[in-house]
């Protein structure tokens, strides 16, 4: 699935098969999974941020019809990923250094406030999820001029910041902390599309989650805010340097 010229859809020898591959199983409507699809499409930059989307070129791209196609949209506007305007129709979010500066702030409050809740619930069940989570995370090759690794790399640093904060027993909070990463991952994208990173990463991860099994309250959750705050510095002074605003 690409973009076509005017930002919409238009289907690949890959991404047009004779069905549509998508399947309501009862548990994942057509609409949630073709949801998951633009989500990923949209978070990886494959669709770029003020992108429009053609609603019959999407329709023949994924063979559906329109109401799971509306259904999955509807749920990525919820998450901030796509807008709607009246006879403008369907947009990827655009990104700005305001939206950065605010996912980036709200990120700082709410993962960190669930990391604390973690540490004071979490089980050892947690401490060895988290752990196994850091593993995988930090054994994995993160190479700019191999975009798989950047692929590969970027599922497991969500798998181990979502498992840090698992244990807070808290699904309202945990829902708005996937969320946030979710719009956050937009502009780290970008940013890795040119670099494997700038700093250790993978000791300031350590750090987080030692000290986290550790129930160090104070000192896992200053480390959290730090890396967050300087992932969104980094962010923030990439995309100046591009030009946006």
């Amino acid at each position: 699935m690409v973009p076509d010229d005017d930002g919409a859809f238009a289907p690949t020898t890959e991404d047009a098969p004779s069905s549509s591959g998508f399947l309501d199983d009862g548990k994942n409507t057509i609409g949630s999974q073709l949801a998951s699809r633009l989500r990923e499409a949209i978070i990886s930059g494959e669709l770029q941020a003020g992108s429009k989307i053609n609603l019959d070129k999407a329709r023949k791209t994924f063979n559906v019809s329109l109401s799971p196609l509306r259904e999955g949209l509807a749920r990525l506007i919820s998450d901030g990923l796509v807008e709607f305007e009246d006879n403008r129709g369907y947009r990827v979010s655009s990104i700005s250094l305001a939206n950065l500066e605010e996912i980036t702030t709200l990120r700082e409050e709410f993962e960190v406030f669930a990391l604390r809740e973690s540490m004071r619930l979490g089980d050892v069940e947690w401490e060895g999820n988290v752990m196994r989570a850091l593993h995988r995370l930090n054994r994995t090759e993160r190479d700019a001029a191999r975009p798989e690794t950047l692929e590969r790399w970027e599922e497991l640093h969500r798998e181990f910041h979502l498992t840090l904060i698992s244990g807070c027993g808290k699904p309202i909070l945990l829902h708005f902390c996937r969320l946030l990463l979710n719009l956050n991952d937009r502009y780290r994208r970008v940013f890795l599309t040119r670099t494997s990173g700038d700093r250790n990463v993978s000791q300031e991860h350590s750090e987080i989650a030692q000290g986290a099994v550790a129930r160090d309250l104070d000192y896992s959750c200053d480390k959290l805010r730090q890396h967050i705050h300087r992932t969104g510095t980094n962010l923030r002074n990439h995309l100046a340097t591009k030009g946006v605003l």
